[in-house]
C-alpha cells in the first residue's frame, strides 16, 4: 500500500471510511517508514525492531540488492533474532499471526517456533498457480500444519481477480479477539493481510465497487475490514485497553500500476527503491481514551518503532544484548512530543540515504538497471528525474544530493553543493553517519543462497491432505536479485 492510498492522506476518491475514522479517532502519520522498500525484510524489521542489515534480511551477493525470500530460498529468521511475541510471552501475551509470514518457509523458520501461538496463513505471498513440477503451489497453514495450497484449496481468480482470502483473515481475526477477550487474555494480534500486493484481490462483495479498478476493490475491502475489527473491540467493550496501528510494509508497487498498484501520492517512484515513494507509509494509531482524538505528528516513525512500543505497553524492556533500532513511541502517541532520530533508507547491505530533520540526503542512486527498464521495468514510472532516478548505480558519497522534504517532498530539486545550507546540514548528516557505521554489526546474510530442494514440496500436514509432491535432488547456488 502506498502513502496516497487512503482518503485520510489526501486520495480523492475518499474510498477508505473506516481507515479515515481511524485516523479522525486517533494519531496520523505523516513521516511513517519502513525500514526497507521490499516486504520480507521490512517485516522482519518489524518484528525484531531491527534494521534489516543487522538481523540477517540481506544480500551480499551483488551492491544495493533488495533481496526477499521466495520459495527457493534456503535463509529466513535466525535462532539469535529475538521477535516481539517471544518477549510478550514474558508479560503472559498470547500471540497471532494471520497471513503473510515471509521470514523463511522452512520447518525451522516457522512462526510458532519463533514466539508466536497460533497461525493462519502462508509463508510467501500469493503467486502462482504453479505446475507443481517446476515450482510447487504455495502452501496455507493453520498453525503446525498446511491446510491447502494456493489455487488449488485456496482459489484466487485471476482473470476477475475474485478471492474471499480476506474475509477468511477477517473472520479469523474476530474469531481471536473474541477468544482472548472470554478468557481474560492478554493478546497481540499481527493481522499481515496481502489482497493489494499482484495478484491483487477481493471478494465478491467489493468486485467492482471501486473508482480505482480492482486494486481500489481490494483496499475498499481492507478497509470495511479494519472497521470491522475496531467495532468489534469496542462492542467487547476492549478498545480503552487495546493498542491498534495501521500501516504498510513498503511503498505502493508502481511496476504493476495503475492497474494493480496503488498511489504514493507525491513522492518519487515506489516499492524496491529509497525514494520516498519506496518507503513512506501510510500510518495510524488508535487507542481510545488514551491517544488524543484527531492528532496529526510530524514524528519521524519506522515499522521497528513498533517493536520498542509494544514493548512498553506490556511493561517491559527491550534485550540489551543487542542493537535496537526502534523507538518508544509513547511519549509522541501520548503527550504529542516529538523524538529527534535520523531515518536510515538501505538497499541490502547499501546505506543508500539518510533523513535527519527535514533533510535527506543521498549517498547512492538507483532505480533499477537498464537492461530492466529496456524490458518494460520500471519502479518510477512518469517520473524521471534527471541524475537522481538513475539506471546506474550512482554514488554521492563525496557530495551528496541533498534534498529539503517540506519544500521538495518529491525529490527533484537538490540543493546547491555551494550553498551555506548545505554545508551546515551536510556536516550534522556525516556525524550521523559515522556514528551509525561504528557500532554496525551486520548479521549474517539470510539471502545469499537458493536451492530449489527446499522450496514448499512436501510441508508439514502435506500426508494427510495427499498433497506431498517430490523435492529435486539439493543444488544450491547464489541467489540472482535484478534489482
Amino acid at each position: 500500500m502506498g502513502w496516497g492510498d487512503l482518503g485520510a492522506f489526501g486520495e480523492p476518491s475518499k474510498e477508505t471510511p473506516n481507515l479515515d475514522q481511524m485516523a479522525a479517532e486517533g494519531m496520523l502519520f505523516l513521516d511513517f517508514y519502513t525500514a526497507s522498500p521490499l516486504c520480507s525484510p521490512s517485516r522482519a524489521a518489524l518484528l525484531t525492531g531491527r534494521l534489516p542489515v543487522r538481523n540477517g534480511f540481506y544480500s551480499t551477493n551483488a551492491r544495493a540488492r533488495n533481496a526477499y525470500t521466495p520459495q527457493d530460498i534456503v535463509g529466513g529468521i535466525s535462532d539469535s533474532e529475538v521477535l516481539l511475541p517471544e518477549l510478550l510471552k514474558k508479560a503472559g501475551y498470547i500471540s497471532k499471526i494471520i497471513g503473510k509470514w515471509h521470514l523463511g518457509h522452512r520447518p525451522q523458520f516457522h512462526p510458532l517456533k519463533h514466539g508466536f501461538d497460533e497461525w493462519l496463513g502462508s509463508p510467501n505471498c500469493h503467486f502462482g498457480p504453479f505446475d507443481n513440477r517446476a515450482l510447487p503451489n504455495i502452501p496455507v497453514y493453520r498453525d503446525w500444519e498446511m491446510i491447502g495450497r494456493y489455487y488449488e484449496d485456496f482459489q484466487i481468480d485471476l482473470k476477475t481477480g475474485e478471492s474471499n482470502l480476506t474475509q477468511l483473515y477477517l473472520q479469523e481475526a474476530l474469531d481471536f479477539i473474541s477468544k482472548q477477550q472470554a478468557s481474560q487474555q492478554p493478546f497481540f494480534l499481527y493481522w499481515a493481510i496481502d489482497a493489494t500486493h499482484a495478484p491483487v484481490y477481493a471478494s465478491k462483495e467489493f468486485l467492482g465497487t471501486s473508482q480505482r479498478g480492482l486494486y481500489g476493490d481490494a483496499v475498499r475491502e481492507i478497509d470495511a475490514s479494519v472497521g470491522k475489527i475496531l467495532q468489534h473491540l469496542q462492542k467487547l467493550g476492549i478498545s480503552e485497553n487495546t493498542f491498534v496501528f495501521f500501516t504498510s510494509d513498503n511503498g505502493a508497487a508502481l511496476i504493476s500500476a495503475p492497474k494493480q498498484g496503488g498511489s504514493n501520492g507525491p513522492f518519487l517512484c515506489g516499492k524496491q527503491t529509497t525514494f520516498e515513494g519506496g518507503m513512506r507509509e501510510p500510518a495510524i494509531a488508535w487507542w481510545p481514551g488514551h491517544i488524543p482524538a484527531g492528532r496529526v505528528s510530524h514524528q519521524l516513525g519506522n515499522v521497528m518503532d513498533l517493536f520498542s512500543t509494544s514493548l512498553s505497553l506490556a511493561g517491559l524492556q527491550p534485550p540489551r544484548d543487542r542493537e535496537i533500532d526502534g523507538i518508544d513511541l509513547l511519549p509522541v502517541l501520548l503527550q504529542g512530543k516529538l523524538i529527534d532520530r535520523p531515518i536510515f533508507y538501505y538497499r541490502g547491505n547499501v546505506l543508500m540515504a539518510l533523513r535527519v530533520g527535514l533533510y535527506k540526503a543521498h549517498y547512492w542512486t538507483w532505480s533499477n538497471s537498464w537492461e530492466e527498464y529496456s524490458k518494460g521495468i520500471d519502479f518510477c514510472p512518469g517520473q524521471n528525474v534527471s541524475g537522481v532516478t538513475t539506471h546506474t548505480q550512482e554514488e554521492h558519497t563525496t557530495l551528496p544530493l541533498l534534498f529539503h522534504l517540506g519544500r521538495d517532498p518529491g525529490e527533484k530539486y537538490p540543493l546547491s553543493f555551494a550553498s551555506e545550507e548545505y554545508q551546515r546540514i551536510m556536516e550534522r548528516m556525516s556525524a550521523v553517519v559515522q556514528q551509525h557505521q561504528a557500532s554496525l554489526v551486520p548479521g549474517v546474510p539470510q539471502l545469499n543462497v537458493c536451492d530449489k530442494a527446499v522450496m514448499n514440496w512436501s510441508p508439514p500436514g502435506c500426508e494427510k491432505l495427499g498433497k506431498c509432491l517430490q523435492a529435486p535432488p539439493a543444488e544450491p547456488k547464489k541467489c540472482f536479485w535484478p534489482h
